[in-house]
């Protein structure tokens, strides 16, 4: 049974080695200690992450990234929402593959529901280096499948 899925809300997100990150990502809650009961991807464009934004957390404004904790009980169960639009931009912006950013965006979104977060300089430093870990895992990882 797979524990994470992959699901499109109002785009086709098109990036390589699904597979192989559905299993990763459920590596990284392992090596996190945290159980896994599912754990679902929905890529939509900018404008439909803005909304949940506005309607959820009261925010207007753009992000790659929206996670939700749905868990009651000891297994975590989550859905992450990802801006395809912003991943792209972000990867312009910062000169590096569309394909890695997403990468380093859906890691992103596990170690939120792993308890990372990234509102404190500190929290900042410390996911960024959990994401390029686990990129620099993934990296060896895939080609192992």
């Amino acid at each position: 049974m797979n524990l994470v899925s992959f699901g499109n809300a109002d785009t086709i997100s098109r990036f390589n080695y699904k597979s192989q990150l559905k299993l990763f990502i459920e590596e990284i809650f392992k090596r996190e200690t945290v159980a896994l009961a599912s754990l679902q991807y929905i890529f939509c464009t900018d404008e439909y992450l803005l909304e949940l934004n506005k309607q959820f957390l009261n925010h207007d404004y753009y992000t790659d990234i929206i996670t939700f904790n749905l868990s009651d009980s000891t297994a975590m169960v989550g859905e992450v929402y990802i801006s395809i639009d912003r991943v792209r931009d972000n990867a312009l912006n910062l000169g590096i593959s569309f394909q890695q950013e997403i990468q380093r965006v859906i890691f992103h979104g596990a170690l939120h529901l792993c308890g990372y977060k990234d509102k404190r300089k500190a929290e900042v430093v410390t996911m960024r280096k959990k994401e390029e870990e686990y990129l620099h895992l993934f990296k060896d990882w895939k080609h192992t499948w």
